[in-house]
């Protein structure tokens, strides 16, 4: 088990659990260790010496470890069978699964399917790159409840049998071209989700979308779709999340009275478009999880202008262009640029005549905007980028964000 954060540690007892010798791997020398330990995982830390893959039948990746990593050439090189997490839980679990992927949406839509199941009475769980890995659910679900996963690109390089009964794909714009080398890469990825399924399952994709794999039947779903009811989370990307999720629900048979009781009663994930506290009548909203521009440009379009806009992180060599136009367009009062992406960002403002201010860090952007903010303005966290340079991940920074409003 190659990378031990919460998937790996989750895979690796998983395979312990049903008396496989597992060797578990990490390159960090911080991980802790202990419950691995407990269950009789070999740990290996700071290391990724190709010997540790003699006699290794398999290896299993985080989804954090990236295609080139050492070991993963070696094992390759060798014809050792490499899968991703995903793949080991679908072949331990007997459950069906619906499989949510794209840019954009990934965990509203993954969210919101699985509060329309509940809301039907029907045993489901939510898994996947939402934060609970799919080899957690391991002898933890009755059998035919559901599972609705939400699946990143880099859970889906290294599938080889999975197949998801009900696959959807939400949208598909430039991401993680820092992992994936060219655009053709990252939607070859994305569209392994279809690739597996067969007549019986059903390939849900936006109205319009070109030939995806696999042999499932198409459904077609677009923002302006009727529903059984308005989703209770504002915009009209989530008005889209919400009909994608009313076509996976009906191919899994949920009846619409349950599917509106879900849509008007679902209120959102934290940080994605997140109400933190109305100060002084200024708004101040949590949108850690736009890590690129498309869902910073989404985050805009549920406001009206007046908007005070903190971007910047860390780079995944995206352009910002549209961001910028989006921003003007949408009368963006000021943004607040922090992070090593700040230049980039500038840059694109700039030419597009949008005010900005360098705050540099978190802290001093929300300082920045709350001392300029009128009443009836929104303070907006919407990145457009990574967390990595200056937060461990982007919920670290929604929290961070959540601390720094609360202390106002």
């Amino acid at each position: 088990m190659l990378g031990l954060a919460r998937s790996g540690e989750a895979a690796a007892l998983a395979l312990a659990r049903r008396g496989f010798e597992v060797v578990g791997v990490d390159r960090s020398t911080s991980s802790d260790a202990g419950r691995l330990r407990e269950a009789g995982v070999e740990v290996v830390l700071g290391a990724d010496d190709p010997e540790l893959l003699d006699g290794v039948d398999l290896l299993v990746k985080s989804p954090g470890v990236p295609p080139a990593a050492p070991l993963v050439t070696a094992a390759r090189e060798r014809g050792t069978t490499v899968w991703s997490e995903v793949e080991l839980g679908s072949r331990l679990l007997a459950n069906p699964i619906a499989g949510i992927t794209g840019t954009n949406g990934k965990t509203t839509t993954t969210e919101l399917l699985g509060a329309i199941f509940h809301a039907a009475g029907r045993e489901a769980a939510v898994a996947g790159n939402v934060g609970r890995p799919l080899t957690s659910l391991d002898g933890a679900l009755a059998e035919g409840a559901w599972i609705v996963c939400e699946l990143s690109s880099f859970q889906l390089e290294d599938i080889e049998d999975f197949r998801p009964r009900i696959a959807v794909l939400l949208n598909l714009t430039p991401d993680h071209l820092d992992r994936h080398e060219t655009l053709e890469d990252y939607r070859a990825a994305k569209l392994r989700i279809f690739e597996n399924q067969l007549p019986s399952d059903v390939a849900v994709v936006p109205r319009g979308f070109g030939p995806v794999p696999g042999e499932a039947r198409r459904v077609e779903f677009a923002f302006d779709d009727p529903l059984p009811a308005e989703p209770a989370i504002p915009g009209d990307h989530n008005r889209e999340n919400a009909a994608a999720a009313t076509a996976a629900a009906r191919a899994a048979g949920v009846p619409d009275e349950a599917i509106a009781a879900g849509l008007a009663g679902f209120d959102g994930v934290p940080h994605r478009l997140e109400l933190v506290r109305e100060l002084n009548g200024i708004r101040f909203v949590n949108d850690s999880k736009a890590t690129n521009p498309e869902a910073a440009e989404q985050a805009l379009s549920a406001y009206p202008p007046g908007i005070r806009l903190i971007l910047g992180g860390s780079r995944k060599g995206i352009p910002f262009a549209a961001l910028a136009r989006r921003a003007r367009a949408a009368g963006v009062a000021q943004a607040y640029l922090i992070g090593e992406s700040a230049d980039e960002i500038a840059e694109a403002l700039a030419a597009q005549g949008v005010r900005f201010t360098y705050s540099r860090d978190l802290e001093t952007a929300v300082r920045d905007a709350y001392g300029e903010a009128e009443p009836g303005e929104v303070v907006l966290l919407s990145p457009a980028c990574a967390s990595y340079d200056q937060f461990r991940d982007f919920e670290e920074r929604g929290n961070r964000f959540r601390e720094l409003v609360d202390s106002l």
